[in-house]
């Protein structure tokens, strides 16, 4: 049976360790989007859409990969498909999405029909991820600064995921109150939110699992955490540490 993989985080790459300027390397959370794949040298598709697939991000992720055991390609929408969606997403065992702007990317993956190759891409199993906007795309909704400086709710999203979804949770300070907000108004449904360098692994519809970047506390560290409406109209919060979600 298939099992359908999102991995959904506020990390993926850091910087490096060589001292190259904006050099990156992979973090925990993407090495684990590859051991998903359960191949041995899996094909990776990058997808930077959200950043108007801008060629140092898509440099850095292929400069980032070149000593793992991946052989990776990309899609770029800009000025025009270099190659159609289906073919991209079917040679693919993960897909990794970039960050910038999940309203942009909402927009120009409809027009091209890269929600639907998406979509069959999970279905068949193949293991989808990313960062920021490439995490909020798979759910309902987030918060976002798509439309600028100040959040806004952004909607539409894939629903591949049937939750909200928040990022970058204790980096940013207008994240976390407009996220709960958003729930307590019923805006957003229950949501799962990511601190940097977290991830939260789905499998099928429903998280499972905790992953992070680096080692870190599972008391103090960051975290993942869920996020709902109670009967009287309030929100509760639920941290979740790296490890299974009970």
């Amino acid at each position: 049976m298939t099992t359908r993989r999102i991995l959904a985080t506020s990390g993926g790459f850091m910087l490096a360790e060589s001292g190259r300027e904006n050099a990156r390397r992979p973090g925990g959370t993407f090495l684990e989007a590859l051991r998903l794949s359960g191949k041995d040298r899996p094909r990776v598709l990058f997808v930077h859409t959200a950043s108007g697939d801008d060629k140092n991000y898509l440099a850095l992720s292929y400069q980032a990969t070149r000593d793992l055991s991946v052989d990776a390609d990309h899609l770029v929408l800009f000025p025009y498909p270099n190659q159609t969606p289906e073919e991209a997403f079917g040679q693919a065992d993960v897909v990794w999405v970039g960050g910038g702007s999940v309203a942009n990317l909402l927009a120009l993956w409809r027009v091209h029909g890269v929600d639907e190759a998406a979509r069959d891409a999970w279905e068949r199993g193949v293991v989808l991820g990313g960062v920021s906007a490439g995490s909020i795309c798979w759910h309902v909704g987030g918060t976002t600064d798509s439309y600028g400086p100040d959040l806004r709710i952004v909607t539409g999203g894939l629903c591949l995921i049937p939750y909200g979804n928040g990022v970058h949770y204790d980096s940013e300070a207008q994240r976390r109150p407009m996220l709960q907000s958003l729930v307590r108004s019923g805006e957003l449904p229950l949501s799962y939110c990511t601190d940097d360098r977290v991830g939260i692994l789905y499998e099928g519809t429903e998280p499972v699992r905790v992953i992070t970047d680096y080692d870190v506390d599972p008391e103090t560290g960051p975290a993942a955490y869920r996020v709902e409406r109670t009967a009287d109209g309030g929100v509760v919060e639920t941290r979740f540490a790296p490890g299974p979600i009970a």
